[in-house]
């Protein structure tokens, strides 16, 4: 008779990793699920031409938008999920993002929990993922019931320097928190490939080096309870003839196909794969997808707006190579001339001229570099309001297709004027910006938000289906709007939260 768990998790990313780790010591036998394997630390892993041109480490598959163009999505499949490529940024979100908020295109829905419901869990996720940061500089930040676990990533010279031209303008630059191992005699270098990179000497507070690794650690140490699948696919959840509760997960697992079984399942494959594989799971009793009787399963997708923009002094070089220390939410509330929320400046890791060159062709590298050299970078984020028609879907062969159209764009479209004259008056002349299109994914969230009405939301506070009794998602799909922010620690405080409520009902 085939083995049967107490919990299976399927995906190692903030969701499913956090989980797990939460979990390791419960006495529950857990089994967690990862399509890939663990990420091979070598030399490309630094490699700009190897990430930004070979794309080495995303997966070979291809996406459609609903005009029918194939685009290569922005996922990485391996332990640890989308976290060991992020940029390792960890903020919370503001405190008034769990209500209802006004933009200019829209309303920003209210979620079914506070800030205050999710603080203490906040903090435990700093904890968990080695967050540096200093409270007190963020004009928007809310309130906390400690210190960041670690002091704050330090400017270098030229982003000190910055930080001071920008306070001089009136606005309040601060330290972006970061999950970065500047312990004393910790693994960070503060190399230029952080942003977008795999970290080579496992530096980054990643999902694989903080929570799955610890905990199968612990588990071998202190007998079993975690065991870990890698190269094993999530194909279809099976229920009973009721449709009220799942009695199996149909895997592939190194080519062959198995059914494992549990009393509780979670699913943390990410926003758009958690609702393509509830839809896969059609069958009498879910006719349109598991748990999907309101018809939200995989609607309201949300990446937010996005921009890159590089400042650029060209009679200044620019030394700094850990850059990725400094944002601005001075605009995230509202504009100087603008009633309504804009969104979130935050510094990119250094571009290199092999990062521009795999975007730009057919630009000479010699100019590429000599602006790659010169430039501060930036990331422009504003809010993707939810709407039921972005969604993600099932092709009839298969195919996987999102539907997604750019909304609130005046706000985005002030902010990055915002940010342009920000950095020209600070002494950048020259401002090149760039928006960020449907294959720029990484943000994606939305697919199965959670609520108090069944008919107007998948899951329930604690991230439980409220059709199928023993059927949870916990990964940024359950987030009802999508802020202004990173949603990694987010993702993570729930994923605490669910661990609890998952630990107290065993």
């Amino acid at each position: 008779m085939a083995e049967t768990y107490d919990l299976i998790i399927a995906g190692t990313g903030a969701g499913g990793g956090t989980l797990a780790h939460a979990l390791a010591g419960s006495g529950m036998r857990i089994l967690l699920l990862e399509r890939g394997d663990y990420l091979p630390q070598e030399a490309q892993n630094w490699s700009p031409p190897a990430i930004f041109k070979e794309k080495r480490y995303k997966p070979r598959e291809v996406w459609y938008g609903a005009d029918g163009k194939p685009f290569q999505p922005g996922v990485h499949y391996f332990v640890g999920g989308n976290t060991k490529v992020y940029g390792a940024a960890l903020p919370r979100l503001r405190r008034q993002d769990f209500g209802a908020v006004e933009h200019e295109g829209g309303t920003s829905p209210a979620w079914p929990v506070t800030y205050e419901d999710l603080e203490p869990y906040y903090r435990r996720a700093e904890v968990i993922y080695g967050v540096h940061g200093a409270a007190g500089e963020d004009p928007t930040e809310p309130p906390r019931s400690g210190p960041f676990p670690f002091p704050a990533v330090p400017h270098e010279p030229a982003i000190e320097d910055l930080g001071g031209r920008l306070r001089r303008q009136g606005l309040h630059p601060f330290h972006l928190p970061m999950g970065v191992d500047l312990r004393s005699g910790g693994r960070c270098l503060r190399c230029k490939t952080c942003d977008g990179f795999p970290c080579q000497v496992l530096a980054k507070g990643d999902a694989d080096v903080c929570c799955v690794r610890p905990a199968l650690a612990a588990a071998q140490r202190d007998g079993p309870g975690l065991t870990l699948w890698v190269r094993t696919t999530a194909r279809r959840l099976l229920t009973g003839p009721s449709g009220k509760r799942v009695t199996g997960i149909e895997v592939e697992r190194d080519g062959e196909v198995q059914v494992v079984s549990a009393d509780r399942y979670v699913v943390s494959c990410g926003a758009v794969n958690s609702a393509l594989l509830l839809l896969r799971s059609a069958n009498e009793a879910h006719p349109n997808g598991l748990a999907n009787g309101s018809g939200l399963v995989g609607r309201n997708y949300m990446v937010h707006n996005n921009t890159a923009l590089m400042a650029i002094a060209p009679m200044h070089k620019n030394p700094t190579v850990f850059q990725k220390t400094m944002a601005v939410n001075d605009f995230y509330f509202k504009g100087p001339d603008f009633a309504y929320p804009m969104g979130n400046v935050q510094m990119l890791g250094k571009l290199q001229a092999g990062m521009l060159t795999a975007a730009k062709a057919f630009v000479p590298r010699p100019i590429l570099k000599g602006m790659a050299d010169r430039s501060v970078d930036w990331w422009v984020m504003s809010e993707d309001l939810p709407d039921a028609g972005n969604r993600v879907a099932l092709a009839g062969d298969g195919r996987v297709v999102v539907h997604w159209r750019p909304n609130n764009p005046v706000a985005h479209g002030k902010l990055i004027d915002a940010a342009r004259r920000m950095m020209k008056e600070a002494g950048y002349p020259v401002v090149l910006v760039e928006r960020m299109g449907i294959d720029t994914n990484s943000h994606q969230c939305g697919t199965a938000r959670f609520g108090v009405d069944p008919a107007q939301s998948v899951l329930d506070p604690t991230c439980r289906t409220h059709e199928v009794d023993n059927l949870y998602i916990v990964d940024s799909s359950f987030f009802p709007s999508s802020a202004a922010m990173n949603p990694a620690l987010t993702i993570a405080a729930q994923a605490l939260r669910v661990a609890d409520h998952l630990a107290a009902a065993a």
